[in-house]
């Protein structure tokens, strides 16, 4: 009769502990993952595992704007066009009362014209909306709600209203975005005045 040697049963057990040590630690892991991501991204993370129908890839879409946004050289804005670009925003916005279809047109054309001079690629609506959650994923759905007005309005469906509420959608992402680059200021050293007596 053949019996298991005895350090084999042992080296088994350990294998078999070690496969499941692993295991552990690997789901641990993916949970963290999932966490942080969730954490991150906000409503934008149920909103993309909605879209993909599957936490695992919606997972790794996120992962994978994340990783596109590091190539990205995005920079403040220097002062005086913070200032140009806001005040087209003000003119923009006293407008609306006249030719609200045109204003939110021009709502979203400003708002990217602020993208690309920050420095975000200009890709389509979704790779653009997609770009702005890594950065600024509580004001993305804002994006995404503006988005949906114009179209709406192309096919005829929007009224004033809606487009009033574009305005403010697009004007919420434009104040997020506008991230003005403070001059440095070079410190004048004190120095001790003397009297003349």
């Amino acid at each position: 009769m053949d019996t298991i040697p005895a350090q084999w049963i042992v080296l088994t057990g350990v294998a078999v502990l070690a496969l499941l040590a692993l295991a552990i630690w690997f789901f641990a892991q993916r949970r963290k993952q999932s966490h942080r991501l969730d954490q991150h991204f906000g409503p934008e993370y149920g909103r993309t595992v909605a879209a993909f129908g599957s936490r695992r890839k919606a997972e790794s879409e996120l992962k994978a704007r994340e990783k596109r946004a590091e190539r990205f050289a995005i920079t403040p804005l220097a002062p005086a066009e913070a200032v140009r670009l806001s005040q087209g925003w003000s003119a923009l916005q006293a407008r609306f009362v006249d030719n609200p279809k045109g204003v939110v047109m021009q709502a979203d054309q400003l708002v990217r014209e602020l993208m690309l001079k920050r420095g975000y690629p200009m890709g389509d609506f979704d790779r653009r909306a997609g770009d702005i959650s890594v950065d600024h994923p509580a004001i993305v759905e804002t994006y995404r709600a503006a988005q949906a007005i114009v179209v709406r309005d192309a096919r005829g469906e929007a009224d004033t209203e809606e487009l009033r509420k574009a305005v403010v959608h697009y004007r919420a992402l434009f104040d997020e975005l506008l991230e003005v680059r403070v001059a440095k200021q070079e410190a004048i050293p004190a120095t001790p005045l003397a009297l003349n007596t």
